[in-house]
C-alpha cells in the first residue's frame, strides 16, 4: 500500500469535512467527500457525491420545522444514508475518514479492507458527551433526555473500537477517550483550522465592555451559567451587552423566560458578518459544560479576541490562563463573571492577551495547515 494519502471523506450532513476536502484535493489527496450538505467549498464535481436522497428528505425540515423536530427527523431518515453509502462504489484511497457515527457503512465494505480507518470527533466520548449534558438536563429542565438516540451512541462506541486513528478537537476531549478505555496512542489532538481571510485582527479594545458567546443556546454549553455570571456583570459594569448568537435548544425552554432581553440575541449570522461582531467585542465567554472545541472559539482567537472558556468546552487546547484568555470554572458564575469584569478594567491585558490569542488562532491555522496536519498524520501511520 502506498504510505502518500488517498483520502476518502464522508459524514451524513457535511460538518467541516468539505474544509479538510478542498485541503487534500490541493495536495492531490483527494478520493472523495461524500455528504448530504452541498459542496460549499467547490471540491471537484468528479470528487463530490451528495446523497441526495436524505438531503431531500430532510429539506422541509431544515426550512420550516421548529429545531427539535428537525433533530429527530434527521435520526429518522438516517437509513436512507445507510443505503445510499452501500450502494455506492468506492474510490481507489488508504484512508477513509468519517464524523463519529456516520462511518459504520463505510467501515463494513470489503473494498476497504486495509485502508486505515479514521472517526473524526466533534465532541468527547460518548459516554462523557451523554453523561455531562445529561447531569444539565437533570438539573435545569428536569424530565428532559439528550435528544440523540441511544442506538446512536451505540453506533459511536463501535466505531472507536474500530478505528486506527481517532481524530479530537481538544485534551478534554482526549483525555475522555482514555478515561473510557480507548488507547491514547490512536488519539491525534488536531483543532479545527480558520479562514484567515474572513476573520481579520481586530484593530482596538473597545471602549464599553461588549461580551459575545456563540452556539446554540442551550444547557450543555452553559448557558444557564453564563446569563447568571452576567446578572453579577452588570452590577459592576452597568452598561455592559452580552451578545449571544446562536438559535434556542429545547432543553433551554425552563430558562428561556428569566433571560430574555438581558442580552442581545442574534439567532443567525454570516461568517462575514461574524467576524466584523467579534472585531468589536471586549472578549468572547464560553462556559460550555461539554465540547470538542467550539469553532467559534477558535474564530474568536483569529481575530484577536480573549477567550475565557472552559476545560471542558475545549479552552484549554489553545488558551492559557491568563495569557490568551481566562480558563474558568463552568458551573460557577462567580467565577465567570470575575474573569469578565477583570479582562475589561485592565485594558492593557486585554490587548496583550488579545494579541496572543491572534497568535494561537491564526498563525499557521488555515483550513489548509489544518489539513496538511492529517495528511502527515495519515503519511506516518500508512508507513508504519
Amino acid at each position: 500500500m502506498s504510505t502518500a494519502p488517498n483520502v476518502l471523506l464522508a459524514t451524513c450532513g457535511g460538518w467541516w469535512l468539505p474544509h479538510p476536502a478542498k485541503a487534500f484535493e490541493n495536495r492531490g489527496a483527494l478520493a472523495g467527500l461524500w455528504i448530504s450538505d452541498k459542496n460549499r467549498t467547490s471540491v471537484s464535481a468528479d470528487l463530490f457525491r451528495r446523497c441526495w436522497p436524505f438531503h431531500l428528505g430532510m429539506k422541509p425540515f431544515y426550512h420550516f420545522a421548529p429545531q427539535i423536530l428537525t433533530e429527530k427527523m434527521f435520526y429518522a431518515f438516517f437509513p436512507l444514508w445507510r443505503a445510499w453509502v452501500r450502494s455506492q462504489s468506492i474510490p481507489p484511497c488508504n484512508v477513509v475518514q468519517t464524523i463519529i457515527g456516520y462511518g459504520t457503512e463505510l467501515f463494513d465494505r470489503k473494498e476497504l479492507r486495509g485502508a486505515i480507518k479514521v472517526v473524526d470527533c466533534p465532541n468527547s466520548h460518548p459516554l462523557t458527551y451523554y453523561g455531562f449534558w445529561q447531569r444539565e438536563c437533570d438539573l435545569w429542565c428536569p424530565g428532559e433526555r439528550v435528544p440523540i438516540p441511544q442506538w446512536m451512541f451505540a453506533r459511536m462506541n463501535r466505531e472507536l473500537e474500530r478505528a486506527d486513528c481517532i481524530i479530537v478537537q481538544s485534551s478534554f476531549c482526549r483525555d475522555s477517550m482514555v478515561w473510557n478505555g480507548i488507547p491514547e496512542k490512536k488519539i491525534y489532538i488536531n483543532p479545527m483550522g480558520v479562514d484567515t481571510f474572513t476573520f481579520l485582527p481586530r484593530q482596538s479594545v473597545p471602549i464599553k465592555p461588549r461580551f459575545i458567546c456563540v452556539g446554540t443556546i442551550c444547557l450543555r454549553k452553559g448557558h444557564q451559567y453564563l446569563f447568571r455570571a452576567f446578572e453579577l456583570v452588570k452590577k459592576r459594569l452597568p452598561d455592559a451587552e452580552l451578545i449571544c448568537v446562536g438559535q434556542y435548544k429545547t432543553d433551554f425552554r425552563r430558562e428561556r423566560q428569566r433571560w430574555e432581553g438581558t442580552f442581545r440575541h442574534i439567532p443567525h449570522l454570516s461568517h462575514a458578518d461574524l467576524a466584523t461582531l467579534l472585531q468589536s467585542c471586549t472578549a468572547f465567554v464560553f462556559p460550555s459544560q461539554e465540547e470538542g472545541i467550539a469553532r467559534a472559539q477558535i474564530e474568536a482567537l483569529a481575530v484577536g479576541l480573549p477567550v475565557i472558556g472552559t476545560h471542558e468546552g475545549g479552552a484549554t487546547t489553545l488558551v492559557r490562563d491568563g495569557i490568551e484568555g481566562f480558563i474558568v470554572r463552568g458551573r460557577d458564575p462567580r467565577h465567570i463573571a470575575d474573569a469578565m469584569i477583570q479582562v475589561f478594567l485592565d485594558p492593557e491585558l486585554n490587548r496583550k492577551m488579545g494579541e496572543a490569542a491572534l497568535q494561537k488562532g491564526a498563525t499557521k491555522n488555515r483550513w489548509q495547515d489544518y489539513g496538511d496536519r492529517l495528511l502527515d498524520t495519515y503519511a506516518r501511520k500508512l508507513s508504519c
